[in-house]
Parts: C-alpha cells; structure tokens; sequence
C-alpha cells in the first residue's frame, strides 16, 4: 500500500484481525526530530523525507527512564529514542475517499512514561470491527516535555514547560492536515485518553488554541486539574537542576547534556521528589505560563472554551488499588497499612482532629454495605483525590456551559490477585480497544473477560466518536449528565443507568472543600 503525502510517500502493511483485513501506517513522523537546536523548544513542521518511508514498524517512544511496576505487564516499556519520538499510526480499514470517523489515541504514564505502540491500545480491531480511523501519537515525556525554562535559557524557550502538550497538538494538526489520505474525516476527529492521557485530553478540551482540531472528547480516568503555576513549575526546575549538577548560571548545559545524562537525572529528581505517602504525585506536568495554558484546564472548560464538544468522561471504582494492594502476599503488615492511612488522611485533610477521617470511614461503609478493610479505605481515599471527585468537578464544570456531556463508572472487577484490585486503573482500556486477549491484557483481565462488555464498550465509544452520543443497542438509554440527577452510565455485565452513584463519598468532599474554605 503505497500512500503520497505532503512529507513524501509512505508505504503500509497490512493486519489480519478477528473480522477483516486492515491497513496499518505505523511510525509516521508528524514534527521534526526535536534534537539539537530543536531539544525543549516547540515542535517544528517535519521535513519531507527522501525516497519512501516504510511505515511497517512502530516508532520509538519519548525517552523513558525503566519503571519497574510497568515492566512487570510490558504497558510502558518500548524502545525509545529523542530524534524519533514525534511519530504516530494509523489503522483504517481502507485508505479511500469514504471519509470515516477519526479517533486519535493519547496514551498515557503520568508524563513520564508509555508509548502509542502498546498491544492494550492498539487500533487494528477498532479499525476493523466499526469502520473507523484510529490514530495513536507520541508526545515528549518528563523533562525534554515538561521542564520550564523561559525564565532561565530566554523567550525562545518560553514553551518548554508544555512541549508534550504542544506536541499533542501538532499531531491533531497533522491529523486534520493529512488524514483524508488515509479514508478518515478531518471534521469528526475524537480526541481520546486514560490516566495522564485522559488528562491531556482535558487539557486540550480547556486550551483555546485546539478550537477546531477535535469534534468530541473522551476522558477515560483523567482529571482538568493537573497543571502548575509559574513559581511552582520554576522551583521544579530548580530542583531538576540540582539533581543534574547544574545551577541556574549553567542550566545552558542541559541543551547538549547527552540523553542518558538527562534521564539519570531526571530518576534522581524523582526519587527525591515529594511524590506523598504512597508516591502518586506526578513530578512532571503542564505549567500555567499565559502562553500555551493562560488558566486551569478546569476553570478554562467552565468558561465555556471548547464549549461545542460532546465529552463523555468517567472512572474506574477502584482507580488507585493497583497502587495500593500489594501484587503478593508478602504486602503491609496490618500496622504499616494502618500508619499509612494515618499518613494520607494527614496528608489529604491536614485541619481534622479526627472528626473527618471518621466521617469518611462511614460514608465508604454505607457504600460499600460493610466495614471496609483499612488498605480499601486507603484505595478509596486516593481514588477520590486523584480521580473520581476532579472528574465530579470536571462534570459539573461543563454542565452549565458546554455541549452535552456522559458520566460512565466501569465497575468490572478483575478476578487476578485474589480479586483485590476490583475496577483498577487501566482496566478499561483492553476492553475499548477490543484487547482482552493480548498478552499484556491478560495480566490485567485474566484469562477469561467478558467479551461481550468489551463488545459494548467499544461499541459506545465509536458510536460517541461518530454522533456525539454514546448509544448502544445493548445499553439503557444514557442520558447526559445534569447536576440534578448526575445520570452515570454503570459499566459492567449488566449496564445500569445510575443516578448520583457513590453520593455519599461525593458529598463528604464538598462539605470537606466547604469547611476549608470557611
């Protein structure tokens, strides 16, 4: 398969799924090599290529230093290189004139990690079974994607705390410039992503300069809310140049520091860096800089930026269990858990003289219908920091003005370790992509998933990514989300239609954000 583009010819493969044949592009390079004069400075249009690209293999991920949980399940550990990063694939059915529905893939890793080459998110059976384009893209991780440095290096670095996310950026741009080569249309792109992938999601959804660029948005277990100020994003860097034996007179040297120096640092930076009791603070991320982000994702999205765009958004129950349960029998005594609760409640509600720890006990317990166990206490805690309750108030941000907006709640619990992670981070995404029997979705869903949820699933998300609204012949009919009634769409063997489910965690953050501010 032989395709001509702006940058020059590109040739495909082909992949044989469970339904049909599809066409694969894979690694294409959408920006130019960010290295050399390029290195923490915007991405640049790519230079065409000479002769033709065999777009038969995945690219290279951003450089990645090893994480040692990710390389147990093989999600976020390809290879890598700084010259080749900016790459991305498409799988579509057919490289034609039809104009099919685009779906672009933001993986995620907490700005730090993973790839667009994973088997969990990889787009063949999408293509296949629904008739859609689906594109997956790199962005630059960690420091060379999110290390601020206008106020040291000059004007010409002003961006370098947001690379990734203008990275993220000029992928769509090549997306909408390019993909009516490839059967998709550029005017019904979906942005889509999970973790720090559903995060940038958000994040786009609240920058004004993606107007136009995406149609509808899915946030799969992402929240509007990670971004730093300026003064703190300077301390960071600060910080970073420390663990790099540099100073603010030499921060220079980081532009031809080699590559393998940078990472060492940047895993001595985070190994020193304040990442909270059970280390899930995310050490790189987007900065407020009135540039590239001028506000909050979440206060841009309540302004009503991207306004036009249908979102469907949601959780998994136990989000953070797969940080919090140990992979083994040999995890925290019963003490160490208990010191550790006692540690995050400090942590997460610093003015309680043990009124509020309480508080929220009962409010799981009556969830939950029984006493919960320390470590799910623990679990439950996090998940409502990190995920459930920004995903509350990214809901209720755009209900008053914005497009029609979905809740989902994906309750499915995995049956591997003894069942105690239940509905854990990146569950869902196998069952999107239509995965569950790949190697690395095994280590999450078991042996035996049910497919037919993955039917549904998948399904929901195309039919969203084609209308706007997520329909789907073996759900109940999804209504969107309202303050009043928070109609949520529970996930599971047996979809239900929830009204304001787990309303009683959900009420304890608002009269604990209340208090605070009283």
């Amino acid at each position: 398969m032989r395709l001509v583009l702006p940058s020059g010819v590109v040739h495909g493969s082909t992949a044989l799924t469970k339904r049909a044949d599809v066409q694969c592009y894979l690694g294409i390079p959408f920006a130019a090599s960010p290295v050399g004069t390029l290195r923490f400075r915007p991405p640049q249009p790519v230079e065409p290529w000479p002769g033709e690209l065999e777009a038969k293999r995945f690219g290279p991920a951003a450089p990645q230093n090893p994480d040692p949980f990710m390389t147990a399940n093989d999600y976020f550990q390809p290879p890598s290189s700084e010259a080749d990063c900016l790459n991305l694939n498409i799988w579509t059915p057919r490289a034609d004139a039809q104009a099919r529905p685009v779906m672009v893939w933001i993986h995620g890793g907490g700005y730090v990690g993973g790839s667009n080459s994973s088997g969990l998110n990889n787009g063949a059976e999408l293509a296949a079974t629904f008739d859609v384009v689906v594109v997956s893209i790199n962005y630059r991780l960690g420091a060379l994607g999110y290390l601020q440095l206008g106020h040291l290096l000059g004007e010409e670095f002003a961006d370098a705390g947001n690379l990734g996310v203008l990275d993220q950026i000029a992928a769509l741009e090549w997306v909408r410039d390019n993909i009516a080569a490839f059967g998709g249309d550029p005017q019904c792109v979906t942005v889509f992503g999970e973790s720090a992938g559903g995060a940038a999601v958000a994040t786009l959804l609240g920058t004004p300069r993606t107007e136009g660029l995406f149609h509808r948005a899915i946030v799969q277990s992402g929240t509007a809310e990670r971004a730093r100020g300026l003064p703190e994003s300077e301390a960071i860097t600060a910080a970073f140049l420390e663990a790099a034996g540099l100073t603010e007179e030499t921060a220079h040297r980081l532009l031809d520091l080699p590559l393998d120096q940078v990472l060492a640092a940047q895993q001595r930076f985070a190994d020193s860096f304040a990442r909270g009791v059970v280390g899930l603070a995310l050490p790189f991320q987007p900065t407020i800089d009135g540039r590239v982000l001028s506000e909050m994702p979440l206060d841009a999205v309540r302004r009503g930026v991207n306004g036009g765009v249908p979102l469907l958004v949601g959780t998994n129950r136990n989000e953070t269990s797969i940080f919090t349960e140990p992979m083994s029998g040999d995890g925290d005594s019963k003490e160490a858990t208990e010191a550790k609760l006692a540690a995050v409640f400090a942590e997460e509600l610093p003015a309680d003289t043990g009124g509020q720890a309480a508080q929220y006990k009962a409010a799981l317990a009556d969830e939950l219908g029984h006493e919960p166990r320390d470590r799910q206490v623990l679990e439950s805690l996090l998940t409502d920091r990190l995920y459930r309750q920004p995903t509350n108030r990214l809901l209720d941000a755009r209900a008053s003005s914005a497009a029609e907006t979905y809740a989902y709640l994906f309750t499915w619990e995995t049956p591997l370790f003894d069942g105690r992670l239940g509905a854990c981070h990146v569950l869902d995404v196998p069952f999107v992509f239509r995965q569950l029997d790949r190697i690395e979705a095994v280590s999450l869903v078991g042996e035996h998933p049910p497919q037919q949820l993955s039917d549904w699933m998948s399904a929901t998300w195309v039919r969203f990514a084609d209308t706007g609204v997520p329909m789907s012949a073996a759900l109940p009919e999804w209504t969107p989300y309202e303050p009043s009634a928070r109609s949520t769409m529970e996930l599971n063997t047996r979809p239900t239609l929830l009204n304001d489910p787990l309303a009683g965690l959900r009420r304890f953050w608002l009269e604990t954000a209340k208090a605070s501010a009283s």
